[in-house]
């Protein structure tokens, strides 16, 4: 019997990514890497900030306009939303829980890894003038930042004090 090399493993799941609309979608079974869930990034990120926008991921940076604030600088308890791609058509956000320096955050979403919820994962700024807007992030599977370079409209702010709910990030 042949083995299938784990890098082709990790790129016939990363498809699954596109399941960051507004639905769930059923439990993908993968061990060891985060909680399981069927909730997709949207309802995830909506339950836990309690952000009240609608639609798919690509979305939420216009309908965020004129009714929370955005920015491109991370601040614990902001959202970082990720542009479409090919991969992940519907875009991608995810909960910053620390910002670690001016390049460096940890987030929490769910789906990055189909059909788990990872927490305190890297992200790194690799935009040329510091604005969030290209990123890349921690891939549990394989231990490390993915090679690929995420495109990002930047960070959708929650209203009230979301952040003092986050959980410390240990040192």
């Amino acid at each position: 019997m042949r083995r299938i090399p784990a890098g082709l493993l990790i790129l016939l799941a990363l498809p699954a990514l596109s399941g960051c609309g507004g639905g769930e979608r059923p439990l993908t079974p993968l061990t060891a890497i985060g909680t399981p869930t069927n909730l997709t990034c949207v309802p995830y990120v909506q339950e836990v900030t309690g952000i009240r926008l609608t639609g798919d991921a690509d979305l939420w940076w216009r309908e965020a306009a004129g009714r929370y604030p955005r920015t491109h600088r991370p601040e614990p308890g902001a959202v970082l939303v990720f542009r479409p791609t090919g991969g992940m058509p519907l875009g991608h956000v995810a909960v910053v829980t620390a910002v670690l320096s001016r390049r460096e955050i940890l987030v929490e979403h769910a789906n990055w890894v189909p059909g788990r919820i990872t927490r305190d994962q890297p992200v790194v700024d690799v935009s040329e003038g510091n604005d969030w807007s290209r990123v890349r992030v921690w891939y549990p599977p394989i231990e490390a930042l993915g090679s690929s370079v995420f495109r990002a409209y930047g960070f959708v702010l929650p209203e009230g004090t979301f952040a003092s709910r986050l959980r410390p990030v240990p040192p």
